[in-house]
């Protein structure tokens, strides 16, 4: 399948008088604009194709998904405005991540570690609109009070889990599929939890938004294993974060550059 293609195929699922499609060829881009709402996004093509060819179908309904409870909040938006919404979560987005909105609006971020930010989300059900500074005075809310509600609501999130061994290693999965996954690397009083239990060395991956994976990693190969882990989800993810893994100690994250002769030999000390 090429991107012409593509756009056919997404037109065919997105059937709606007021959609207007743009192809343009030279960004290998789609502009879909909401001719009633007088607004729009813009669609990546290549990065539907990658996850296409490995996920086929399910792909396509992935994005399908995405772009109509995108134009869904939007209309609720701009009917309704926010004043009945007041549901903020703090979402993990990639340090390349845009810092303004398509019209140029500042998003509220904040710096997290040298591969990802916090950015915040107001939750509007089946979907999310991440807050701009445009946004402040509909919510009644300072930055700073929706930075600390934010936070004070991922600490209530479920924090379930699924758990796997590999070469002796052991690798925990938090995935609801409620948007807010990879978000529950700010949830401190979770990962101290899991560090008394960690035998090994702990590390923190949040290769796409919907998973956070910790490893309880015990020797060389488990390193290995997590690379092709964390590479795999982040090629797979609707909305990538960072392929790069984390150790954690002590309430921090250093990132890692998981390779052969790399093995982080100044921490033996500790867990031996």
């Amino acid at each position: 399948m090429n991107s012409a293609q593509l756009v056919e195929i997404l037109k065919e699922h997105l059937p709606s008088e007021h959609f207007k499609w743009r192809f343009d060829r030279k960004t290998d881009k789609v502009r879909l604009e909401h001719s009633v709402l007088k607004k729009g996004m813009d669609i990546s093509l290549p990065e539907i194709l990658v996850k296409y060819e490995q996920k086929k179908e399910a792909a396509i309904k992935e994005i399908v998904y995405t772009i109509g409870e995108t134009f869904k909040a939007m209309e609720k938006e701009q009917s309704i405005g926010f004043s009945d919404s007041t549901i903020i979560y703090p979402v993990i987005r990639s340090s390349s991540f845009p810092k303004e909105s398509a019209v140029g609006h500042r998003f509220l971020m904040k710096d997290h570690t040298a591969e990802t930010c916090i950015y915040y989300a107001l939750d509007l059900g089946t979907t999310y609109r991440l807050i701009d500074e445009s946004m402040l005075e509909s919510l009644g809310m300072s930055e700073t009070e929706i930075t600390e509600s934010a936070l004070f609501r991922v600490r209530a999130l479920p924090t379930a889990m699924k758990k796997d061994e590999v070469s002796g290693n052991i690798y925990y999965f938090v995935n609801n599929n409620d948007g807010y996954d990879a978000s529950r690397i700010l949830n401190s009083t979770f990962l101290k939890e899991m560090e008394a239990k960690i035998e090994g060395h702990m590390t923190v991956s949040v290769p796409h938004q919907d998973v956070l994976i910790i490893g309880d990693i015990r020797n060389d190969t488990g390193y290995d294993v997590l690379a092709q882990m964390a590479m795999h989800f982040f090629t797979t993810g609707t909305v990538p974060v960072t392929s790069l893994s984390f150790i954690y100690e002590d309430g921090k994250l250093e990132p890692i550059f998981i390779m052969a002769k790399n093995r982080l030999a100044r921490r033996e000390g500790k867990k031996k």
